[in-house]
């Protein structure tokens, strides 16, 4: 990779970092979406990408804990199955036609997520805990294989279904994939014993661009545009890694 490349893909990351945590999420699509749409191959994207969630959420996480949004008793029956299958699906190495289909639709869904219009900021009812356990498992899984995180799939759930205010579904979604992350990394990294030497760099700028971001997004900064700018982003990495199947 070329220095100007690596300033390129470096300086998105510090972006998307951003960008996300002021959501409350890492932003492991979109870094999917960027190191695809410069080349990086499935072994590199997915410990890349778990490694800058960590990283991203923890900030995201402690952030909106601080201004009050986190809720344990909504959190904790989405989580507890959610992380032994995030480190099972980290454990397993995709066919990397399988990844780029995994991840191509995932991007895909995440864009359409971004574009659509959020319902009334209520709560209206609670999820059962069978229910939670169930679709905690399901994401954790897609997570691992992923190296996403599953909060773009856990915050929308949470809003649509009205189980949770936004900023309370951004809180939890933000230790979800803290988690699921960390659960996921150490699944790959068991399964491959290898860590990318890029993602150390990558690091330094996330952290700065999580830190400005969940702090500004757990108390001053209003995301729908800046979701709407992303997911043009996702479409068109979700898009190309689809024909490249």
């Amino acid at each position: 990779m070329s220095p100007i490349t690596l300033t390129l893909l470096a300086l998105g990351i510090f972006a998307i970092a951003f960008l996300y945590s002021s959501a409350g999420q890492a932003g492991g699509t979109a870094y999917i979406a960027v190191m695809s749409l410069f080349g990086l191959a499935p072994e590199v994207i997915r410990p890349t990408a778990l490694s800058l969630n960590i990283l991203v959420a923890s900030l995201a996480a402690f952030q909106f804990w601080r201004a009050g949004h986190f809720s344990w008793r909504l959190f904790w029956p989405f989580a507890l199955l959610a992380t032994p299958c995030a480190f099972l699906g980290g454990y397993i190495t995709l066919p990397a036609r399988a990844f780029n289909v995994l991840i191509g639709l995932i991007l895909l869904f995440s864009a359409v997520r971004l574009f659509q219009r959020p319902p009334a900021d209520v709560v209206a009812t609670t999820p059962s805990r069978a229910t939670a356990l169930g679709i905690g498992a399901g994401i954790g899984l897609v997570a691992g294989l992923s190296g996403t995180g599953g909060g773009v799939f856990l915050s929308p759930i949470l809003v649509l279904r009205q189980w949770a205010l936004a900023r309370t579904a951004a809180a939890v979604s933000a230790l979800f994939i803290l988690m699921n992350s960390i659960a996921g990394l150490a699944g790959n990294l068991s399964s491959t014993r290898q860590f990318p030497p890029y993602a150390l760099w990558f690091l330094a700028l996330a952290g700065a661009g999580g830190a400005l971001g969940s702090y500004a997004g757990s108390r001053r900064l209003d995301p729908t545009v800046v979701k709407r700018v992303i997911a043009f982003v996702l479409v068109v990495a979700g898009v190309r890694l689809l024909l490249t199947m």
